[in-house]
């Protein structure tokens, strides 16, 4: 007997039916021809392939292992097929059932292939919305947290956002990415649910970029969801900045202005200066009316700076400038008189100093010109300030300066009646030694040969404090005198100079 059975004829109908079998995966050609170590190969490669793919996730099977898997399948078919040219089949007996059995098992790698897309398509799905499930919760964590510390991670989840909704459109996670929006807009814009004005201002600021980057469809209103909660900031933030003085006040309302001019928020602004300016010149009459005219004169820098940029509203808001340089200004007058009364007399020379040069034909512009004179006296003679100096003028009683100095002096006097006057230099006097000044029967302005500059004022009785100091020399220390005046008698004050220790009048 042969050892082996002879070939059969040759035969392209099994030969087929064995190469389609191939094409199973299972090497169920090669098990018909009882070739059983190409099977143990056909099904390795199987269980191989299933081992990479399986479970079935969003980054499907690497393209190596299906090409690899492709080919080495086509070379069993193509093996196959000559194989069973002329191998006999264990069974079926028939060739056309293991042909149509062949066409029938490609069904197993196909349905395989499409069973597979579609738990690669739930994969997918599921990676989606766990992207979404992350951005989520990233938003929720930075809602805990101020706007500056949280801006990163609110740009990360909304970027996350936009990747679903433009580049998975069709997917379970960008079907909900709209509802995640309206989420996402009312976390960020958290502090303006709660009142917290100047703190919403920079996240509402921040979501009108939002539309920059997000497509129209996906925000709906919401692409207009923050510009009035944003105005209505800016005026709540800027209104409290004004009534507490906060310098920040200017910048929010310019904002308004530029950014929403038409809104009805914008249309409160002028109304809030002027209430703001007429608060202030109110207060010039109170308590304390130095605080109140800085405050005018603060507010007269602000309200110029925020009218040049307020486009219809500049006429008003300039009219309220105006208004507030001139309540400062006239404010300055109760300011002086305030510092007066304080006994601040340096401060409050300089005050009425300032307020005549700044409102020359003011009603109380005379007066101020007295206060600053009798402030300068009290700040040698400190008892001349005990009482405000008056517009009174003239007297009975003869008073005469000499000038027993070779510089131009300035007197001041203060009492009953307040006053200063110039008198001019004595050529042929000279500055006296401070040694001389303290010898017995030394006496100023006595030198009959000289002719002393020299004015004579009429004053009331009472008290008079008198100042002498250079003209040009600020650096000398003034002289001094208190004089008690009383009818019957005549007056006479000498200025001079005095050196080595020091220089007086």
């Amino acid at each position: 007997m042969p050892s082996s059975p002879p070939p059969a004829p040759p035969d392209p109908l099994r030969a087929t039916a064995v190469a389609l079998l191939n094409l199973s995966g299972l090497g169920l050609g090669y098990l018909l021809l009882r070739r059983w170590l190409p099977t143990a190969a056909c099904l390795a490669a199987t269980a191989v392939l299933l081992l990479v793919a399986l479970p079935a996730d969003a980054d499907g099977v690497p393209g190596a292992a299906l090409v690899l898997y492709a080919l080495f399948l086509l070379l069993a078919a193509v093996h196959g097929w000559f194989a069973g040219l002329r191998g006999r089949l264990a069974w079926p007996g028939r060739r056309p059932v293991a042909l149509v059995l062949g066409i029938v098992l490609l069904a197993v790698p196909v349905g395989g292939a499409l069973w597979y897309d579609s738990a690669q398509q739930e994969a997918v799905q599921r990676a989606l919305l766990a992207r979404l499930d992350r951005a989520d919760r990233e938003v929720s964590a930075a809602g805990r947290e101020d706007f500056a510390t949280a801006k990163s991670r609110y740009q990360d989840a909304l970027a996350v956002y936009r990747d679903l909704a433009v580049h998975h459109s069709g997917s379970r996670a960008a079907a909900q990415v709209p509802d995640r929006l309206q989420t996402y807009y009312t976390t960020v814009a958290a502090p303006y649910s709660h009142r917290d004005y100047c703190a919403a201002v920079e996240p509402l600021a921040y979501l009108r970029t939002v539309p920059d980057s997000m497509p129209k469809d996906q925000l709906g209103s919401l692409a207009h969801w923050p510009d009035d909660r944003l105005a209505t900031s800016l005026y709540e933030c800027g209104a409290d900045g004004l009534a507490t003085d906060d310098t920040g006040w200017v910048t929010r309302f310019g904002d308004l202005l530029s950014t929403f001019p038409d809104s009805d928020q914008a249309a409160k602004v002028a109304p809030a200066v002027d209430a703001a300016e007429k608060k202030a010149a109110k207060a010039v009459s109170g308590n304390d009316p130095c605080a109140a005219v800085q405050r005018l004169q603060t507010l007269d820098t602000q309200i110029t700076q925020l009218s040049n940029g307020a486009g219809g509203q500049s006429g008003a808001l300039t009219a309220v400038a105006n208004r507030a340089g001139r309540s400062g200004d006239s404010g300055e007058y109760e300011c002086g008189v305030k510092q007066y009364k304080d006994g601040d007399f340096t401060q409050a020379q300089q005050t009425m100093q300032q307020f005549v040069t700044d409102n020359p034909h003011h009603r109380n512009a005379d007066r101020a010109r007295k206060i600053a004179i009798g402030a300068e006296v009290a700040q040698t003679l400190p008892a001349a300030g005990k009482k405000l100096p008056t517009t009174g003028s003239g007297g009975g009683i003869s008073v005469t300066v000499k000038n027993d100095s070779p510089d131009d002096i300035t007197v001041l006097y203060t009492g009953p009646v307040t006053g200063s006057f110039t008198l001019k230099a004595c050529g042929s006097c000279k500055a006296y030694s401070f040694a001389s000044s303290l010898l017995s029967g030394w006496q100023p302005c006595s030198d009959s040969g000289k002719n002393y500059p020299q004015r004579t004022i009429s004053l009331p009785p009472g008290t008079t404090y008198f100042v002498h100091k250079p003209k040009n020399d600020t650096t000398a220390t003034p002289g001094s005198d208190t004089a008690k005046l009383r009818y019957g008698y005549v007056y006479t004050e000498c200025a001079y100079t005095t050196q080595a220790l020091g220089s007086g009048y």
